[in-house]
């Protein structure tokens, strides 16, 4: 790896509340566990990558209220580059409100606050540090047309590209033939191919028609089932590692970011890559919160070395 991992993305405070059961329409649960932490799927994709061993910078904008700058002093702790992580005056810092049930299964809503505040202006000012990027990692949290743009200038410097498109957003033709990898969960594929991908058959065959539009590797990603990869030496699946849930949040993204590190190390291909990050992931089902979860690189190494008959006791 010679660059950094360049992340351009969101950064959140997650306000959770853990229950025995997620309430149904018009009812109140009582009896929840509060815990503030942080999040963001891109401020959760640097971090996560930084765990894994990666040299990772996160571009990225925060209000300018106390929850910024402890966005910022939690991002410098986990040793992410924080020179473009911008202060944007009169505006909150994003916040997310999510609650989690007992199966792990989750509700989150999201107020964007500063993160829609990250304009082309920013990504010009980070303009050097995306050129000399070993890859660029983008996700959807962000405006549209700044997300775009971020793509013409990697592509412009011929860097790597991998977008996860979450939460789902419907991209120009001209950015999804860019990409280098494209990242989705089943209903995010759908949006993409136009059929239901309820089952891993069907993520086979959504992926090879999505890498149809462009993208050089479609990655979909499956929970407990693990993900499917189309790429051009065919398409493979991936089995997922079983662990006894607690809190989804944040797998996806700590797939993301381990994953890109796996892909810059040498010495794994894809498939391995994959693994490594499934393995990543299922760490971070384990646990309690976004970036909490999100597991060390000893860890995911230690946890690779375990039978997979174990990993649930």
């Amino acid at each position: 790896m010679s660059g950094p991992i360049v992340v351009v993305g969101s950064s959140n405070v997650d306000l959770i509340m853990k229950m025995a059961r997620l309430p149904k329409r018009g009812e109140t649960v009582t009896e929840a566990v509060f815990l503030q932490t942080f999040g963001g799927k891109g401020a959760n994709q640097a971090v996560a990558a930084a765990r894994a061993g990666g040299r990772v910078a996160l571009v990225n904008c925060v209000g300018d209220d106390r929850y910024g700058t402890a966005i910022v002093e939690n991002l410098i702790a986990a040793k992410v580059d924080t020179e473009f992580v911008f202060t944007e005056t009169g505006v909150a810092s994003g916040t997310a409100l999510i609650m989690i049930g007992d199966d792990g299964d989750n509700c989150i809503a999201v107020a964007p606050g500063a993160n829609y505040r990250l304009g082309r202006d920013h990504a010009n000012r980070a303009r050097d540090r995306i050129a000399e990027a070993a890859m660029i990692v983008l996700q959807c949290e962000i405006p549209l047309d700044t997300l775009e743009y971020v793509i013409e200038l990697a592509d412009e410097h011929r860097r790597p590209i991998m977008l996860n498109l979450a939460p789902a957003r419907r991209l120009s033709e001209s950015s999804l033939r860019k990409l280098t990898y494209l990242i989705l969960n089943e209903s995010e594929a759908e949006l993409l191919c136009g059929f239901a991908v309820d089952s891993r058959d069907k993520a086979m065959q959504a992926g090879e028609a999505i890498r149809g539009l462009g993208p050089q590797a479609v990655l979909i990603t499956l929970g407990a089932e693990g993900a499917c990869i189309s790429a051009d030496d065919g398409s493979i699946h991936v089995p997922a590692f079983p662990v006894q849930p607690v809190d989804a949040t944040a797998a996806g993204d700590t797939f993301c970011g381990s994953l890109a590190v796996a892909l810059l190390e040498g010495g794994k291909d894809l498939e391995q890559s994959v693994r490594f990050a499934n393995a990543a992931a299922a760490l971070a089902v384990t646990r309690l919160g976004a970036q909490p979860s999100i597991p060390q690189r000893a860890e995911i190494e230690r946890f690779l070395q375990i039978p997979p008959a174990k990993h649930e006791a």
